[in-house]
């Protein structure tokens, strides 16, 4: 999906391309400019506004206890930004006049102090946050090794994607962005201390900015990161980093990290414990192969943690992924098609007027069976984007968002849908059952199979309704498929491989 990529490079991708750079001796009167909109998140304001309100919309629950610190992922918001929403939901109900961030050094090679951002304020489409230059300018001056050096945070995305959440939820606060860019345990405990001592008596929140788990596979993601974060959630530096250590150690494939904020994380421990936290609750989890842009086989993890002064309570569940059961199709009910329904559009829309998805979470467990489907839109009744998923390695609701922006956006047959066409765009998902291999085309029975033809290392399928609504018999139906696979019409007759599915298909024209 072209749209998506630059998206999804940008928040997979960690790399360190400047070398250190001379620290300025003083805090600068200037305002850091955006580095990162259009790609992290977007540029548009209009855009970034209503995508942080969805987000927050969505977002889980808050407690009456009142954050002291959280942890917050910090990758591009199509994928990371409903966990950070979560995060910043517990603390929306309380007044803070100031917000720290812990960034991460991600760009500048050699760096290993901490860097307090110099300047007045820090831009985002939303505005200018005010820097509390007062308290740079005293943690500057509580240890040589913290200071005000300009280029760390030229181009850092780590403290940026977390500002657009600041501004709206806490939009009288002044920030102080500082980037924790030191691997040494010591020196991330003695920021911490030190920014405790400066903000106590404060009506402060601390977030550490921090993805978990980079680039192992879906399943290996979700089981590195529950101990992640349940370290994390320990409020014990040594316990954290030595969870980290072992996981380092399991040689779990591609796993570069468990967690890129290590040392904004630790600080962000130290100073909250200083500061009266005593417990810690994990709020939210997903990873970027839960989303309808991930790919499963190369994924990021992302937490939500909330670091209290009350006792600690891990509330996160892991996802739910039950079996596939025989003929659960036959389960669905009105408002299990409407759920998915309602979802397929909200997907496309979220995208066309925000830049973002919605996560796929909070259905029924009906519908988080892994499932293949398939999601057609139809304009006026002609077609307008046909796409499907037919591998059961996802859930159900996951597929039909990442079949509708398929549909909308990746479908070669037509150019991508555009915002002012939806109202006319009728959406129908068809749930498929496993396909099976028969012995031959013959034993396809048109009306009711839907096909899946393959030969000469190209393939092509048909849902069972489209030969009907053309009018086809079985040998037009094979004609049209082999020329769809960009095969000879004929070449259904010899050494083709086809399998059969059916399909439970459902559209909002019907429902309605």
């Amino acid at each position: 999906m072209k749209a998506l990529i630059p998206l999804l490079l940008a928040s997979f991708l960690c790399d360190i391309h400047a070398p250190a750079s001379h620290a300025d001796t003083e805090n600068k009167a200037t305002v850091r400019k955006p580095a990162v909109a259009g790609q992290f998140y977007p540029s548009d304001p209009g855009k970034l506004a209503k995508a942080v309100d969805g987000y927050l919309g969505a977002a889980v629950a808050p407690s009456e206890e009142r954050p002291i610190a959280i942890v917050c992922p910090h990758a591009g918001y199509i994928f990371s930004g409903q966990i950070a929403a979560d995060a910043y939901k517990q603390a929306a109900k309380h007044r803070y006049d100031l917000v720290v961030i812990l960034g991460v050094n991600h760009t500048t090679a050699g760096f290993e102090g901490v860097s307090i951002c110099p300047g007045s304020g820090f831009e985002t489409p939303l505005g200018v946050a005010a820097v509390d230059e007062d308290l740079a300018r005293t943690l500057v001056a509580a240890d040589k090794r913290f200071t005000f050096d300009e280029a760390v945070h030229a181009r850092e995305h780590s403290i940026e994607v977390q500002l657009p959440f600041i501004q709206k939820v806490f939009p009288q606060a002044k920030i102080l962005p500082a980037i924790v860019g030191t691997s040494d345990p010591n020196l991330c405990v003695k920021f911490g201390e030190a920014l405790a001592r400066a903000i106590e008596g404060r009506k402060a929140l601390i977030v550490a900015s921090s993805d978990l788990s980079h680039y192992p596979v879906y399943e290996d993601a979700v089981r590195v990161d529950r101990k992640t974060l349940g370290a994390v959630s320990s409020l014990d530096a040594d316990v954290f980093r030595s969870t980290i250590s072992e996981q380092m150690n399991e040689d779990v494939t591609n796993l570069r990290t468990c967690a890129c904020g290590e040392a904004p994380i630790v600080a962000a421990m130290a100073a909250a414990k200083k500061l009266g936290a005593t417990g810690a609750r994990i709020i939210s989890y997903a990873n970027s192969g839960d989303t309808s842009v991930g790919d499963r086989s190369r994924v990021v993890g992302y937490g939500a943690v909330a670091f209290v002064a009350g006792k600690s309570s891990d509330n996160l569940s892991p996802p739910a992924r039950p079996k596939p059961e025989k003929n659960g199709n036959a389960a669905l009910t009105v408002d299990h098609k409407t759920a998915l329904l309602t979802f397929a559009r909200e997907t496309i829309e979220r995208y066309l007027t925000t830049e973002t998805t919605p996560l796929a979470r909070g259905f029924d467990p009906a519908l988080q069976f892994d499932n293949g489907a398939f999601v057609t839109l139809r304009k006026k009744g002609e077609l307008r984007g046909c796409i499907g998923h037919m591998t059961q390695d996802m859930p159900l609701c996951q597929v039909v968002g990442y079949c509708a922006l398929q549909a909308a956006f990746n479908d070669r047959r037509f150019s991508p849908v555009e915002l002012d066409e939806l109202p006319d765009i009728d959406i129908e998902i068809s749930v498929l059952t496993p396909y099976r291999r028969v012995s031959g085309y013959d034993q396809i029975r048109i009306g009711q199979d839907g096909v899946l033809m393959e030969k000469s290392g190209r393939s092509a399928v048909f849902l069972p309704s489209v030969a009907v609504d053309q009018g086809w018999n079985r040998e037009e139906m094979l004609s049209h498929l082999s020329a769809k696979a960009g095969l000879s019409p004929d070449a259904w007759k010899k050494d083709a491989v086809f399998y059969t599915f059916q399909a439970m298909a459902f559209s909002e024209s019907e429902l309605h």
